[in-house]
C-alpha cells in the first residue's frame, strides 16, 4: 500500500454511475426479449426465460427508482 493513500473501507466506496447501470439493464432486457422473438428455436420454455429475466431486470430497476423517490434509499 502507498504511503501517501488514505485508508478506507469499502463501504466508503460509492458505486458506479447508477443512470448508466439502469440504462444497460433496460438495454438488455429489451435484447433479451428481442432474442426470445427472434430466436431460431421451436420450444417455448426459451421464450419463457428469457422473457422472464427481462421482467425481472425491469422490475428491479422500477423498484429501485420508486424506493429513491420515496427516500428509503441513497
Amino acid at each position: 500500500m502507498a504511503g501517501s493513500e488514505p485508508v478506507t473501507a469499502p463501504d466508503q466506496h460509492k458505486p458506479g454511475n447508477r443512470k448508466a447501470g439502469r440504462i444497460l439493464a433496460v438495454l438488455s432486457a429489451a435484447m433479451l426479449v428481442l432474442m426470445a422473438f427472434c430466436g431460431n428455436h421451436e420450444g417455448k420454455v426459451e421464450d419463457i426465460w428469457l422473457v422472464g429475466i427481462a421482467a425481472l431486470l425491469l422490475a428491479i430497476v422500477i423498484g429501485d427508482a420508486v424506493l429513491r423517490r420515496n427516500g428509503l434509499r441513497s
